[in-house]
């Protein structure tokens, strides 16, 4: 699945950048950011500075193979996040005003990169380096898994083993995390924990018990209001809950809202341009529009596709008459906050009395789930 998050800030990248210049007139350093990797084969990073309210990017070319400096006189930022690897890879430090951060180590493995600089960012590093074989492990399960994909080599045994083990790796990871996380209940970072281990979009439970292990003197920490917000959007979007209501107007014009599929069912599929899992053939959505009469099943796509006119050409050419709304005018963002959808594709179907059902990525089960109900 490909992570929402990560595409709308790479659109960013490529698209909107607000790009600010590195060089330094003097005066106060709020933000220095140092950097040594090894192994770093493209000299060109972006470092996106955040706080809740707006992304700054900064362009990055190393001065010398793998060093890099980063100053900013101006702001008030919380967290930067620096994609590197043509921005597959990433790593985050945690901001201090006035406290220098430095970033060392193998480029190759960028959850294992050490972050040193302020309070959060030196326990992380601690816990980091006692994680750091299972981390190493995961990391090379993931290339291996990733070139076999990419060269279609066809050993499904080896495949399911190194499958089998990275779920086993990553497991082992969630619980060191829940131990630190309960070994240091008064500390930021144990929040950063639960984010990165725990942010569930289909079960909060484990986030929502952890979160509660946390000393209340954090409630006032962004990451812990931020967590909780999500855990309110996800339970809203939980199997057996009402769908959230919603008015749009697709890309012919036609206003679209929950109102207008009663008593059917109605599969509610999230997808975007970039995506090849988003296709409707790997979704089984073309066979569905095909099977099922309008009058109990109906579909309606969301796609975060910016050009409607181009859109409108593309499905002319298509037997099927979807329904199809864009990201014009913000519909598709707005659908994709309201319906928590931390990934892409994303599909509910949702009943005749308005209540969710299912919600998956995979087009079997959507299959499957739907002749079940129709027999």
């Amino acid at each position: 699945m490909w992570d929402v998050r990560y595409n709308m800030i790479r659109r960013l990248l490529l698209v909107v950048g607000i790009i600010v210049s590195l060089s330094s007139c003097g005066g106060d350093i709020a933000y220095r950011i140092e950097g040594k990797l090894t192994n770093l084969e493209d000299q060109t990073l972006y470092a996106v500075f955040e706080n809740e309210d707006i992304k700054v990017v900064d362009t990055v070319t190393c001065g010398k193979p793998g060093e890099f400096l980063i100053e900013k006189k101006q702001g008030d930022f919380r967290e930067v996040t620096i994609f590197f690897a043509d921005k597959m890879h990433w790593v985050t430090a945690y901001l201090e005003k006035g406290e220098k951060v430095t970033i060392t180590g193998d480029a190759d493995y960028p959850a294992m990169l050490r972050v040193k600089g302020g309070r959060i960012n030196d326990r992380l590093s601690t816990i980091r380096k006692e994680m750091a074989p299972l981390l190493k492990e995961q990391a090379d399960l993931i290339r291996q898994l990733n070139k076999k994909n990419r060269e279609n080599l066809n050993s499904s045994i080896e495949e399911a083993d190194m499958a089998s083990r990275l779920a086993n790796v990553n497991h082992l990871l969630s619980e060191e995390a829940a131990a630190a996380i309960k070994k240091y209940p008064d500390e930021e970072a144990s929040v950063v924990l639960i984010q990165h281990y725990f942010n569930h979009p289909d079960d909060t439970r484990q986030m929502d018990e952890l979160l509660a292990v946390l000393n209340p003197k954090l409630n006032d920490f962004y990451l812990v209001r931020k967590l909780q917000e999500y855990s309110t959007r996800a339970k809203r979007t939980a199997l057996g809950a009402e769908a959230p209501g919603f008015n749009v107007k697709n890309i012919y014009g036609t206003p679209v809202s929950l109102d207008s599929f009663p008593k059917k069912y109605l599969l509610l599929a999230f997808t975007a341009p970039w995506c090849d899992m988003c296709q409707t053939e790997d979704l089984y959505l073309d066979e569905v529009a095909m099977k099922y009469p309008k009058e109990k099943v109906d579909m309606l796509l969301v796609s975060l596709d910016d050009d409607q006119a181009e859109v409108r050409k593309v499905l002319a050419k298509d037997s099927i008459g979807w329904n199809l709304v864009t990201d014009s005018a913000g519909q598709a963002a707005m659908l994709v906050d309201l319906y928590n959808v931390s990934a892409l594709p994303r599909c509910f179907l949702i009943d005749e009395e308005g209540k969710i059902i299912l919600k998956t990525d995979n087009g079997v089960e959507i299959k499957q789930t739907l002749e079940k109900l129709m027999e």
